[in-house]
């Protein structure tokens, strides 16, 4: 069975109705990136941090998998599929993957300010200041911030290596290190960027290009991707 790596960015929830993190004018929801996703954020203004990511888990609960993630679920029936994600929402989940990894954290759950292995599921969608883990310590949100280091681009890499066909869906390829992925794929004899503004470095050249929304851009390829395979 062919392995399929898929590796998603804000694109594909865009289209469930969640907002890139970051727009045309550099802002997040009406704040600066600095003022709500680092490390310093939280030492200056945790009761805004925690508002911000209560926000955003109150927004999630709202919207659902739209028919790109769904499809992703689907192609499990005919190929092995691992999808790798910058996103920090369950949509993938939500919309029938099995093995997902999440890069940058996961919104549907926080974690130990002392403890970083202490990690759990929020019900709902309000974090309090005042929460605090098994420790005593404040709990924060399951994000990892500008500035934190990337604990799951390890094996990020170690699993796109092992890709046969190796898929990019909805990213700008801005951020890093998630966008030196590509540069993993060395097993791949096929590989692939869907992305209305699909723009590839300058040192990679070995994709094709599908300049689509990730509904239908994904729903085309992955009809091309069993005609051939199964």
């Amino acid at each position: 069975m062919k392995k399929v790596v898929v590796f998603t960015g804000a694109g594909i929830s865009a289209e469930s109705g969640i907002k890139t993190f970051r727009g045309g004018d550099g802002l997040w929801e009406n704040h600066r990136i600095e003022d709500v996703a680092t490390p310093h954020a939280w030492i200056a203004d945790r009761k805004l941090v925690l508002e911000f990511y209560n926000q955003r888990r109150k927004q999630l609960l709202e919207v659902e998998p739209n028919d790109a993630h769904k499809a992703i679920a689907a192609l499990e029936k005919y190929f092995n599929v691992q999808v790798i994600t910058q996103n920090v929402d369950d949509l993938h989940e939500r919309g029938g993957s099995s093995n997902v990894l999440h890069l940058h954290g996961e919104l549907r759950k926080v974690r130990s300010t002392v403890d970083p292995s202490l990690v759990y599921s929020i019900d709902g969608w309000e974090l309090k200041e005042g929460d605090t883990c098994e420790k005593g310590s404040q709990l924060r949100p399951h994000i990892v911030w500008f500035g934190e280091a990337v604990p799951a681009m390890e094996q990020a890499m170690m699993i796109t290596q092992t890709a046969d066909i190796f898929i990019v869906i909805g990213t700008s390829l801005a951020v890093y290190p998630a966008a030196s992925l590509l540069h993993y794929a060395i097993k791949a004899n096929e590989k692939y960027l869907i992305d209305p503004a699909a723009e590839l470095p300058y040192d990679v050249t070995d994709f094709r290009v599908i300049k689509s929304t990730a509904v239908a851009g994904v729903n085309d390829l992955f009809k091309k991707l069993i005609d051939d395979y199964v």
